[in-house]
């Protein structure tokens, strides 16, 4: 996988790599793009963080792997916000400006 430092560099072959997915599809390419945005935004959502703001925070692009594989192992293109991972969890309170 290549060195990714930035929320806004990853790729569906980032992606695919990260899944261990040797030969991708037209379809499972459009799949992984829209698992992407999908990421990129419920980070968005969940942090208060603007999308142009993601690539402050360089630990977005493992948070935007876990949930990728996350949706692709569920066969789901939404984020179960009830059954995060820890470390998403985690890494995502440390940037959340938006806490009540």
């Amino acid at each position: 996988m290549n060195n990714i430092n930035k929320v806004s560099e990853i790729t569906y072959e980032d992606v695919a790599d990260y899944l261990k997915l040797s030969e991708v599809t037209n379809d499972e390419q459009n799949t992984l793009n829209n698992l992407i945005n999908i990421s990129k935004s419920f980070i968005s959502s969940y942090t208060g963080l603007s999308l142009d703001k993601l690539d402050l925070h360089c630990d977005f692009v493992i948070v935007v792997l876990i949930l990728c594989q996350d949706m692709w192992d569920n066969k789901t293109l939404y984020v179960n916000k009830s059954e995060l991972s820890y470390p998403v969890q985690t890494i995502l309170g440390m940037h959340s400006v938006n806490l009540l």
